[in-house]
């Protein structure tokens, strides 16, 4: 597939399948009750660019991080589905992600999805001091309900920030003084891009605060769920931990996350199973207990409307899909496992 960009054509970019990483293993166990996705930086220097594979049906669940992120579509057609608005994605499109809104990518091609993301802390740039560099981070704090997340690969963006992310990659892990300093040029380059792009845009840095904000009065909930994950949490005693009315409380977590309470707490739970059955050996009896159902029926009735099929389906068709990938993804999978056995097992 090719698509009309200015200056050029740009094609579908093929990544050899040893660099890709199946997102679903790699990401959902670093995800936590609050929905954060806690990613392994480097602390001294916090950035990493990954090749990802997203699979139909194999989808993490929406997620904030306090990374910034940029996602290069390189093969496939998908969905950014972020808040709620579904925003569609084409090869050669760029997605644009801050750090308090949810968010995921879905697939909707087979074969899966091929996506170049690249990470980093804002303080990275913050940290170089002088006046004008946070003016760099502003593309990633005007978002607000109506901001364009998608580049179009209609246009030459997408292609420069691809072409500089792979520049950053090639230097990573940035071990010495040259190194770090090529990272920081190639990612002020991709920003200096997007600053122009978003230049006319009229969002505000007081709607980012807002939203903060409003996710801090979540957190005693967000911490209550991950005490008691495998208990059922109703919306009358989730309004009555943020001090809040029902009818207020469930207005005010739809605007937060872009879900209603009740969608959030089971998409959570399902996504958690879905690692559960792909990475360990329960039951699939004890994975429903474990997630907080009443009873495997109704596990089955949730999960079937969410991913599509039944729990053992899943876990049989995940596994002769990572069996025939399993020579080109295991580094992937041995990360995966590990994060899961600490994420999952310990709250055995």
């Amino acid at each position: 597939m090719t698509r009309k960009a200015a200056g050029g054509i740009i094609p579908g970019v093929r990544i050899p399948q040893n660099l890709c990483e199946d997102q679903l293993r790699l990401v959902e166990p670093q995800i936590n009750a609050e929905g954060i996705h806690l990613w392994p930086f480097d602390p001294a220097f916090p950035i990493d660019v990954r090749f990802m594979k997203i699979g139909l049906g194999h989808n993490v669940r929406k997620n904030r991080h306090d990374y910034f992120e940029l996602a290069y579509l390189c093969r496939g057609t998908a969905s950014l589905e972020i808040q709620d608005r579904s925003l569609p994605l084409q090869e050669g499109d760029l997605a644009v992600v801050g750090s308090t809104l949810y968010h995921r990518f879905e697939c909707s091609s087979n074969p899966p999805l091929t996506l170049a993301v690249l990470f980093f802390q804002p303080d990275l740039i913050r940290a170089d001091g002088g006046p004008d560099n946070a003016e760099y981070l502003n593309p990633f704090l005007l978002q607000d309900q109506h901001f364009p997340h998608v580049v179009s690969g209609g246009t030459s963006i997408p292609g420069q920030v691809f072409d500089l992310m792979q520049r950053i990659r090639s230097e990573l892990p940035a071990s010495t003084p040259r190194a770090r300093l090529a990272v920081k040029t190639y990612l002020k380059m991709i920003l200096i891009l997007l600053v122009n792009q978003y230049d006319t845009y009229s969002g505000t840095v007081e709607t980012f605060r807002r939203q903060q904000r409003a996710l801090e009065r979540l957190r005693p909930l967000f911490d209550h769920l991950e005490k008691h994950f495998d208990e059922p949490t109703q919306v009358q005693e989730a309004a009555r931990i943020c001090g809040m009315s029902e009818s207020h409380f469930m207005s005010f977590f739809k605007r937060a996350t872009g879900q209603s309470f009740m969608a959030y707490l089971n998409h959570c739970r399902i996504e958690r199973a879905q690692a559960l059955l792909v990475m360990t050996d329960k039951s699939v009896s004890d994975i429903s207990q474990e997630m907080g159902f009443c009873d495997q029926s109704y596990f089955g009735t949730v999960f079937r409307k969410l991913v599509g099929m039944t729990p053992a389906g899943y876990r049989a068709k995940s596994r002769a899909d990572g069996a025939t990938r399993q020579g080109d993804h295991a580094p992937a999978i041995v990360l995966a496992r590990t994060a899961a056995a600490a994420s999952l097992n310990g709250r055995q």
